[in-house]
């Protein structure tokens, strides 16, 4: 019996290891490829034999690399304060109170994220050249924002749901107004949920590729997804596959490093709702 338990555990560890190094590994080789110049990038290593910051020399000190980054970082925080706003709001009035066709409403939310992006495509740039926002930040927050909300609002009608009724009894036994229960009470309770949301909202908006290549124009004015795709050339042998791969890992490694500093935050939120008392 201690034998085969002894196996399983050593297989459970084996397929953990194998699953951490095959995630793992791409960006590990990027970051290795990052430092490599000239025919070194052809060569394969997997320890870099020195590290050249020439790679990320050449993307910082460009012309407009800094301000993509600057754009991704406004874009995504708007986003996410934009679509954490209205799904808090949201979200009281789907888990708090009872009108008809409540359910239906949140079926419905939820449905509009089974749309892929090419599927709005279209509609949605018209929506921008009508509001006269076509290449400029608006437009990416506002397409981000529609496509985060769904899933936003789902995930903080499901936490808010579990709060316990008395507290909201107690803050309007006290004269609380819906705004002061949702910013005074509810909003100290959701910082799991807020948590969550908020990062994956961040990633998405940060990552986006096609709203952000379809209606901006201007290299100032793009992203750093749209801005690393420029940096390709016009064949193999041409593409700058060091600065390229440094881009990626300057793009990268804040995304690991919010994900690191909110891991709790982030489980707690995930699994709120799932164990019933």
């Amino acid at each position: 019996m201690s034998d085969n338990k002894l196996l399983k555990s050593i297989g459970f560890y084996a397929l953990v290891v194998a699953i951490v190094v095959f995630s793992v590994f791409p960006f590990y080789y990027a970051i290795v490829t990052s430092f490599a110049t000239g025919t070194a990038l052809f060569e394969i290593n997997y320890f870099p034999k020195h590290f050249d910051l020439a790679n990320y020399q050449n993307v910082l000190g460009g012309r407009t690399f800094p301000r993509n980054i600057l754009n991704s970082v406004f874009i995504a925080s708007v986003t996410v304060a934009l679509a954490l706003f209205l799904a808090v709001t949201a979200s009281y009035a789907l888990a708090r109170v009872r009108f008809r066709g409540r359910g239906l409403l949140l079926m419905t939310i939820l449905a509009v994220s089974m749309f892929p992006q090419i599927a709005v495509l279209a509609g949605l740039f018209e929506l921008i050249k009508f509001l006269n926002l076509f290449n400029t930040p608006w437009a990416l927050i506002l397409s981000y924002t529609i496509f985060t909300l769904p899933f936003t609002v789902w995930v903080l009608t499901t936490f808010m749901r579990d709060l316990p009724v008395e507290i909201e009894e107690a803050a309007i036994v006290d004269g609380a107004t819906p705004w002061v229960i949702i910013t005074k009470v509810f909003l100290p309770l959701l910082w799991p949920a807020l948590v969550t949301t908020g990062l994956l909202a961040f990633i998405g908006a940060w990552n986006e590729f096609l709203f952000a290549l379809t209606f901006t124009s201007q290299e100032i004015t793009r992203t750093t997804p749209v801005a690393i795709a420029m940096l390709s050339g016009a064949s193999v042998q041409e593409i700058p596959w060091g600065p390229i791969m440094a881009a990626s890992v300057i793009v990268t490694v804040p995304l690991i490093v919010l994900v690191l500093i909110f891991q709790r935050k982030i489980v707690a939120g995930l699994t709120a709702g799932g164990v019933k008392g």
